[in-house]
């Protein structure tokens, strides 16, 4: 189904070939130059201000930027504070992360009037909530081929379109508002080839998840572009090349890109935008660092149960099997989140045989689409979803979408069967809707499924399962009253009308001030929107003191700093970060705050007596600054959204570092950076409480090199060595800073 290829590839005439093949067609320099015959590199090297080559830095600028409600505030807060007059590109403020209002007073719509008031004084583009979520946006707007695009979400992806889009923290758009660059190695590019025709039932969500099964485990495609080419990708029609391409942030790669053809033009001339489109193809000679080869005539529907993406079964053998599949997830969910979790329990889902499901979702980016859901409602025509407790739920992508499929009846079809259609939102992607009740068992067509996504709170001894699937096979099992149910098993008419977009509601409702600032325009501040605390540079020598340990093999960007109603504090810096790893370890917050008092002390001279023990013991002597910081400690941290919140609450709480054996995205490492934190690497296993002197951290950090360093557990010291891995000139120094508000602050004071 899926053949994955780690070693280099040479593509030419379609064929992925071995250097010996290679050789008899071309000279030596047109092989050691195959790397340029990507479509990555025609739209890095057309967007790098300093050339591009293979594992050289790069800096590229934008096309556009885009981020929703989560972010904008603490995006622009952070651009003004940096010296930010107008917006240099397209920036669209999305509001699609509208949060649970009443949760939280005004604050909510208050981010929202900031956010118009941005717009109009700095020229910016806004889009009022539940009009559009953040990415169908993007693709209907703005999405070309030879683009780039960069968004403060992890599922920034508008490959399909020929648009290389990466998600990245907000501390990146900022540089891209301050007219600075996006500082990244050349990466690594996989081909992802393309066979054959998807069968019936078989929607773009069977196709991702069968990806991200085969190669998210291995790391194959880590921090990588994903190039779709091949035969296949003509087979498809847009709206599910950009299903399957949406999901790639869940293999963990940073960007993809695929083939453009007449589908892609038609469908951006039907956006009303044919300059768009040019075609783009690899050149005739083009080396790939990897190859997927998918054959699309035998995907299957597919399912992943939880907790991630990537814990990926074939629907079927779920339905024909589910007690064994079930009691191995079981017991994986205890081997992972040990006996203080409650317990999952999915083999009582099965009755005579059967799994009852209690909710079904489909929504937002990935499963909002037009296609999508006429899809869905061609499989329930005429059905009838039942009084019982399963309920389905519809989210459209867009209000365009939604119009279209009022008109066309796909619509109604949905309600006269029993499902509800909701707002355009991303809510039950993040937690902010449609909580499942404790225990229950949701199906969605949704990007994530990981512990607590979906709302409930496992500390507070709820748990609910989310597991991932496509919106045919929703759709099939609301058909059947909320048994699991194939699309494959159902018939229904897979032909439905095509999408005509009007772009009538966005120039009735969406502000655009693109280009026509109006600087005189005052910003417009609710009571919760506070500017980011003042945070210290980094200091001569460094303490620190694990705030966390954390043994899971993943920990999400969720897990750090929760998402659904702890979001309606998102303008808010100290009020959020009381929220830090709350589900994961809920004393975190109460110790981190312990070690900031006492690095307050330490500030005034006053040395903890572990610390002194320290220096007397090894002979140690601490010349220049020296600071105290909480650290937390990890085996893979940062998997899932772009949020910079899970690094900035840290560091509000007096965080100074991360410890990991590996991170799991750039993103996060990344967001480490950009708040002033040591994205430390090491394979020590640490514990609560344990504390780390770092002396001559500064230095070390200016010299580029590792950190030796003394650890103190239970009055015994050992010397470790902690890496910090390859930064660039400026990373370092935004750190050496504190963060990049004040590496900005002070480059503004030079240029004075």
């Amino acid at each position: 189904m899926i053949d994955v290829r780690k070693s280099g590839a040479y593509l030419h005439e379609g064929k992925f070939k071995s250097i010996g093949e290679i050789r008899q067609t071309f000279s030596d320099k047109e092989i050691s130059e195959a790397f340029k015959g990507t479509m990555t590199y025609s739209v890095l090297s057309a967007h790098s201000v300093s050339g591009a080559y293979k594992g050289e830095p790069i800096h590229i600028r934008f096309d556009a930027i885009a981020s929703h409600d989560i972010t904008y505030v603490g995006i622009i807060q952070s651009a003004k504070a940096s010296g930010l007059k107008r917006f240099p590109l397209p920036y669209v403020l999305t509001n699609c992360h509208n949060s649970l209002c009443a949760v939280g007073g005004t604050i909510n719509e208050d981010d929202h009037v900031f956010g118009l008031s941005a717009a109009r004084k700095y020229g910016g583009i806004y889009v009022p909530a539940n009009v559009a979520v953040i990415h169908t946006y993007m693709r209907e707007k703005f999405a070309g081929a030879g683009k780039m695009i960069l968004g403060s979400d992890s599922h920034t992806r508008y490959g399909a379109f020929g648009t290389l889009a990466i998600g990245e923290g907000g501390p990146e758009l900022v540089k891209q508002l301050l007219g600075r660059t996006y500082d990244v190695r050349y990466p690594e590019v996989v081909a992802v080839r393309l066979t054959g025709n998807v069968r019936h039932g078989v929607g773009p969500q069977d196709v991702a998840l069968a990806i991200i099964g085969a190669v998210f485990g291995s790391g194959a495609v880590k921090n990588k572009v994903l190039e779709f080419i091949g035969d296949g990708v003509s087979n498809l029609d847009m709206e599910f090349r950009n299903g399957i391409d949406v999901m790639t942030t869940e293999t963990a790669c940073l960007s993809s890109l695929w083939i453009t053809d007449d589908k892609t033009r038609d469908y951006l001339e039907m956006l009303g935008r044919p300059d768009d489109y040019k075609e783009m193809r690899p050149e005739k000679l083009a080396f790939y660092d990897a190859a997927v080869t998918v054959d699309l005539s035998e995907i299957e529907p597919m399912i992943a149960l939880p907790f991630h993406p990537s814990n990926v079964y074939r629907l079927k053998d779920v339905i024909e099997n589910p007690g064994d599949i079930f009691s191995k997830v079981e017991k994986d969910y205890v081997a992972v989140t040990g006996a203080d979790r409650p317990a999952l329990r999915l083999t009582d889902k099965i009755r005579d045989g059967k799994v009852f499901v209690s909710q079904g979702i489909i929504a937002g980016c990935s499963g909002g689409t037009y296609a999508n859901i006429a899809a869905a409602a061609n499989v329930l025509k005429g059905a009838d979803t039942g009084n019982g407790a399963f309920s389905l739920s519809v989210y459209p992508g867009s209000m365009p979408v939604y119009l279209d499929l009022m008109k066309k009846g796909y619509l109604s079809a949905l309600t006269e069967a029993g499902a509800v259609i909701k707002p355009c939102f991303c809510g039950p992607c993040f937690g902010a809707g449609d909580t499942p009740c404790n225990n229950g068992l949701s199906i969605r067509h949704t990007t994530r499924n990981f512990e607590n996504r979906e709302g409930s709170k496992p500390s507070g001894r709820q748990i609910a399962a989310i597991a991932l699937m496509d919106a045919r096979s929703i759709a099939a099992t609301a058909k059947n009253g909320g048994v699991l149910t194939s699309a494959a098993d159902v018939d229904y008419d897979e032909k439905t009308e095509a999408f005509r977009f009007d772009e009538g509601i966005y120039e009735k409702r969406v502000y655009n001030g693109w280009r026509n600032p109006r600087p005189e325009e005052n910003l417009v501040y609710g009571p919760n929107i506070r500017d980011w605390p003042e945070i210290d540079p980094m200091p001569d020598n460094l303490i620190l003191k694990v705030a966390a340990a954390i043994s899971d093999p993943v920990t999400t960007t969720d897990e750090l700093i929760p998402s659904g109603e702890t979001s309606s504090l998102r303008s808010n810096p100290l009020r959020l970060a009381e929220f830090t790893l709350s589900r994961k370890c809920p004393d975190y917050v109460s110790r981190a705050k312990k070690i900031k008092e006492e690095a307050d002390a330490v500030k005034n001279g006053v040395i903890p007596e572990d610390v002194r023990f320290v220096l007397e013991k090894t002979g140690l002597k601490l010349f220049g600054t020296t600071a105290l910081g909480s650290v937390v400690c990890a085996v893979k941290p940062g998997d899932g959204s772009a949020r910079e919140q899970a690094a900035s609450c840290q560091r509000v709480l007096g965080a100074a570092a991360n410890i990991a054996k590996e991170y799991a995205t750039k993103r996060y490492r990344s967001n480490l950076i950009n708040w002033g934190m040591l994205p430390l690497i090491s394979d020590e296993k640490f514990e609560l409480d344990d504390l780390i002197v770092m002396p001559d951290a500064k230095a070390r950090l200016i010299a580029q090199s590792s950190f030796s360093c003394y650890l103190l557990r239970k009055g015994k010291i050992k010397k470790i060595t902690l890496d910090v891995g390859v930064l660039t000139n400026a990373e370092r120094d935004i750190i050496l800073a504190g963060s990049l508000i004040n590496y900005y602050a002070e480059n503004a004071k030079k240029e004075d």
